[in-house]
């Protein structure tokens, strides 16, 4: 008798879940939506894109072609993995489209971030951004503290075993910091940094709010940084000291032709915290890890900077002609972030009904403009599995036959690494500043091996769960 409720039981809750299943596809068959799955309500096919990452997309694409419905990260949301499609939704912003970050990331990032706004906002508040990093700003005042924190951050790592995961997360954020806040990041640094770890966690998270969640740490990390950079905010202005930060730049409304509210510095900030802090960390972090498993390219690079290093004293820092002759650098961070795949797309919303590729799509739906394939494009990266800096050089392997002997691949039209069209990273040099100087003090200072071992995972996050230990010691 048992048995037989048993199987009863087993048998209602599968009618159950084909129904569920059945009743979410209906409800979003549309005439002219492009084919697709739709997974469960609410949930989606969130798991699996989570879980499964490019091999889900892989999968998908099979079945129903470059261009299919799903419903991911609490959103209905169509996929394009098409390379002209994804560059004309890039570079077509205002016809219909606006950014659509999922709700978490919104919520906890804050309505006035770059990523959330779109037309004069969006202009305001990119052009604010602009004005802490622009080229001027970099050489005179950012690049002379990236130069000093980096040189503290990297001593006494002789003769240890290093997570350089966990050390390249602390470099990015502590390293914004001091630029953001200067001297007072160092009494703020601990608490924040906590935080802060959980505020990025929550961001790629299903909106809910239950005790446990990542979305419910996540909001309430936001709330404990709002309150902490409001503290310094109320202090600076109480002393009417004169800072010269990005906070100070922000702060002197008097002189600063974008004036903006509390609540928009410290979006601002957080946006510039979180932009930088995945792109600068993993990046770094996997440019060690590449340069490990090629002699080769670490040859190359130790090569440039020891060069630098010789026509410097010890205690000279890196300028801004140190950075323009680190051409193999550059190399390095680009192949670094190709191979990768640090960013695998971005998230359009649709304000109106619109057309795209032959299909209808609805009001309100996503768009999620798939880049991470174009980046093993056999004929835009010959061998595209293999780590090859050369082929970014101007005259390195294969680019002759590609786009002729003026160009780097840098300068090609299906270079969506950074973003493109109006969302283009505005913090791009500055990031290649930050991972440059790093990788100058690293490789001239250190050699090092990886004790082995350690899993790396690519999707949704490039990370290593366990960490990523290396055995360091002086070179």
């Amino acid at each position: 008798m048992a048995v037989f409720i048993l199987v009863l039981v087993v048998v209602f809750v599968l009618c159950i879940c084909s129904a569920l299943l059945r009743w979410n596809e209906v409800r979003y068959r549309k005439k002219g939506l492009p084919p697709g799955t739709m997974g469960w309500p609410v949930f989606g096919e969130t798991t699996e894109f989570l879980k499964q990452g490019p091999n889900f997309m892989k999968n998908q694409r099979a079945r129903y072609g470059s261009f299919f419905k799903s419903h991911i990260l609490g959103c209905p949301t169509i996929v394009s993995m098409d390379p002209e499609l994804n560059r004309y939704i890039l570079m077509n912003e205002a016809k219909g489209l606006v950014p659509g970050y999922p709700q978490s990331m919104l919520d906890i990032l804050g309505k006035c971030n770059i990523a959330a706004v779109h037309g004069s906002t969006h202009k305001y508040m990119r052009g604010a951004l602009l004005a802490l990093i622009s080229p001027t700003i970099i050489r005179d005042q950012l690049l002379p503290k990236i130069d000093d924190f980096m040189r503290s951050h990297l001593n006494n790592w002789d003769n240890h075993i290093i997570n350089i995961q966990e050390k390249t997360k602390e470099m990015a954020l502590l390293s914004s910091l001091k630029q953001i806040a200067g001297i007072e990041s160092c009494s703020i640094s601990q608490p924040f940094m906590a935080e802060f770890f959980k505020l990025v966690l929550g961001t790629l998270s299903l909106p809910i709010n239950l005790p446990g969640t990542n979305y419910r740490r996540g909001f309430q990390a936001r709330k404990n940084i709002v309150s902490m950079l409001t503290q310094l905010i109320d202090e600076r202005r109480a002393s009417r000291e004169t800072h010269e930060d990005m906070l100070g730049c922000l702060m002197r409304s008097d002189e600063n032709r974008y004036k903006l509210t509390d609540e928009e510095i410290i979006d601002q900030i957080i946006t510039i915290l979180y932009s930088g802090y995945e792109t600068v960390s993993t990046t770094s972090m996997m440019a060690v890890k590449y340069l490990h498993d090629h002699p080769r390219a670490l040859q190359e690079l130790r090569k440039e900077h020891l060069a630098i290093r010789e026509r410097k004293r010890p205690q000279d820092p890196i300028d801004c002609n140190d950075l323009k002759s680190m051409r193999f650098t550059r190399a390095v961070i680009f192949e670094t972030s190709r191979l990768a795949t640090i960013v695998n797309g971005v998230l359009r919303k649709t304000t109106e009904d619109m057309e795209l590729n032959g299909f209808v799509i609805p009001k309100g739906w996503r768009i999620y403009v798939y880049t991470r394939e174009i980046n093993y494009d056999p004929f835009l990266y010959p061998e595209p599995l293999t780590f090859n800096p050369w082929r970014w050089m101007v005259g390195g392997s294969s680019i002759h036959t590609l786009i002729g002997k003026d160009k780097s691949l840098e300068c090609q039209n299906n270079l969506l690494i950074f973003g493109g069209g109006t969302r283009q990273c505005p913090g791009k040099e500055l990031g290649i500043a930050e991972i440059s100087t790093f990788l100058h003090y690293f490789i001239t200072r250190y050699r090092w091996e990886e004790i082995g071992g350690d899993k790396l995972m690519k999707f949704p996050r490039v990370e290593a769960p366990n960490g990523l230990h290396i055995r360091v010691s002086y070179y």
